[in-house]
């Protein structure tokens, strides 16, 4: 995994654990400990985390510049991955966007539908669709609103009941890992609204750059058979292609300019 991959990796992994030992990020990279120990020097330097005795946490001082550093961070890959997910959007759809980065660029790109019904638990997504100001129906779920993440969780039967009173169409997502065992993961603890989606839409289209391959957080969202597509960068693992689209998955690489 590339630096700044992993990095912002780590800032996601501490926005939804807190404070960590390094033993604990040795254990999830899969990596040694000077290799930990020189990210959080890098990211502590850049103002982003503190250090603690063992570990660190984020620093909340810099509040949602912390939270969003992974938004900033790979931008060219993140919307070339979005630019070509768009592309199955169709006037009509019914369509569920997860709470995620990288689902996150294909929002200023439905500015040229009128005709969709969208359902989403993020804030910061729901504010980009009201500025497109068009005549897109717009639902935003229910749930427990976590400020770290400007987003809803479900974690309440009624809330997650939402989500059975609708059909959808297509459901975008991110994922903090994609195993060929373990399925879909995350290391979010509210999980249970992702797991929600991905039983509401006929079509599952995962949003996932290559350095979440082979990895595998605690909580399942779904087994792999549930994916229809998966939109990835051109750095995917030939050894992943072949396992994926054995399974019947549509797998998609985009070529990325890296700056």
């Amino acid at each position: 995994m590339k630096v700044k991959h992993r990095q912002s990796a780590i800032l996601e992994y501490l926005q939804n654990n807190g404070q960590v030992s390094i033993d604990e990020l040795v254990e999830y990279f899969k990596t040694t400990g000077t290799t930990i120990r020189k990210d959080l020097t890098q990211l502590q330097e850049s103002g982003l985390v503190l250090r603690t005795y063992g570990g660190a946490m984020l620093n909340r001082e810099i509040g949602d510049r912390a939270i969003d550093h992974k938004t900033y961070i790979n931008i060219q890959q993140k919307k070339a991955i979005a630019h070509e997910a768009a592309k199955l959007i169709h006037e009509g759809d019914s369509i569920i966007f997860d709470a995620g980065s990288t689902v996150a660029q294909m929002i200023p790109m439905l500015a040229a539908f009128n005709n969709l019904t969208i359902m989403t638990n993020s804030l910061h997504m729901v504010n980009e669709l009201v500025a497109n100001d068009n005549d897109q129906t717009i639902i935003l779920t229910g749930g427990t609103f976590r400020r770290k993440s400007a987003s809803f969780h479900s974690n309440n039967a009624s809330a997650i009941a939402a989500f059975e009173a609708y059909t959808f169409d297509k459901l975008f997502m991110g994922a903090d890992g994609v195993d060929l065992v373990g399925g879909i993961t995350t290391f979010n603890e509210s999980y249970h609204g992702s797991v929600a989606m991905s039983k509401a839409a006929a079509k599952l289209i995962l949003l996932v750059d290559s350095s979440k391959f082979g990895r595998r957080s605690p909580n399942v969202v779904c087994d792999l058979h549930a994916v229809d597509t998966i939109i990835t960068d051109s750095n995917l693992d030939d050894r992943y292609y072949k396992a994926l689209t054995q399974k019947g998955i549509k797998v998609v690489k985009v070529a990325v300019t890296e700056e």
